[in-house]
């Protein structure tokens, strides 16, 4: 398969997230295990986003095989850590943009795409001026300025986690003890980039930034830290925020006996309770009941 690469984003020696490996990936596999050309699970509607992205057709959202992060409560396992996945092309992934656009999707969504920046660059200038959906990219947090800077061009909407304040946390559960210091500065590169949130005439966000956190099992004290950095740092009015409840304990949570449940409404609530005394409520919350396997789709190449 012939890849093109981005002349400054190049899979020779990759340098596309903050592991910086370094590694060849036409040779070997850096962190991320992901070769040189892009590899995807899912493309199709997706009905679970945010209301302002899924809407009422859908987001027409690729899933990426592999991740930067190691998360032990992925949802998404099966294609973050196990490798499921097809390789396509930079022709074939600017086919599906087209395809989901025809389905009627409100945006295209590319979920965990930075190890494949270069492939992910090269498709979307292929459809520009065809592609008159926005571009919704969605991520872990976990990502480089320079990288964000250079998809800015084409990507509208940024839908980052901001999952953890902790160092320690991060390096338990993640793999990455810089998180926060990497996502923070990357958050801040993607309001930069964006600017206030915008939505068309039926409430779908079509420029902006959704700060999404998930409310860990146990660890309410450090969500609550967390937004309060979020309000004390970032620009009010420059993005929204979605706090979830949906944690469920999936693949290696049960090693970690204080997250392998589900998160009580106490706990919840009291996250909730801090957005609202913080000033935090612009924005989304989940119901409580949120917590389900359905979040999670089918992971059988459909539309790939």
């Amino acid at each position: 398969m012939t890849v093109h690469l981005n002349s400054d984003l190049s899979y020779r020696q990759c340098r596309l997230c903050p592991r910086n490996c370094g590694v060849d990936r036409f040779k070997n596999r850096g962190y991320c295990q992901s070769p040189a050309y892009a590899v995807a699970a899912r493309a199709a509607l997706h009905p679970w986003e945010e209301p302002c992205i899924s809407g009422d057709r859908g987001s027409g959202t690729v899933f990426f095989t592999g991740c930067t992060l190691r998360c032990c409560f992925c949802q998404n396992y099966k294609i973050s850590q196990e490798g499921f996945g097809k390789p396509i092309s930079s022709g074939r992934l600017s086919e599906i943009f087209l395809e989901l656009q025809e389905q009627g999707a409100h945006n295209i969504n590319l979920v965990t795409a930075a190890m494949y920046a270069p492939t992910v660059l090269e498709a979307l200038e292929a459809v520009r001026g065809k592609l008159t959906i926005p571009v919704v990219y969605n991520s872990g947090g976990y990502e480089k300025p320079e990288v964000i800077r250079k998809l800015a061009s084409y990507v509208s909407v940024w839908l980052p986690d901001l999952k953890y304040y902790s160092p320690e946390l991060a390096q338990k559960y993640s793999g990455a003890e810089d998180y926060f210091d990497r996502a923070s500065e990357a958050i801040r590169t993607m309001i930069e980039a964006a600017g206030p949130p915008v939505f068309d005439e039926n409430g779908l966000l079509i420029r902006g930034v959704i700060i999404r956190h998930m409310v860990l099992p146990s660890h309410r004290d450090d969500s609550i830290r967390l937004l309060k950095w979020i309000s004390d740092h970032l620009p009010k009015g420059g993005y929204l925020i979605s706090i979830m409840s949906q944690y469920t304990p999936f693949y290696h949570s049960a090693d970690y006996k204080e997250i392998s449940r589900r998160l009580t409404s106490f706990e919840y609530n009291r996250v909730i309770d801090a957005a609202i005394d913080l000033g935090l409520t612009e924005g989304f919350m989940q119901e409580k009941s949120s917590a389900k396997e359905e979040y999670t789709p089918p992971f059988e190449l459909e539309g790939i």
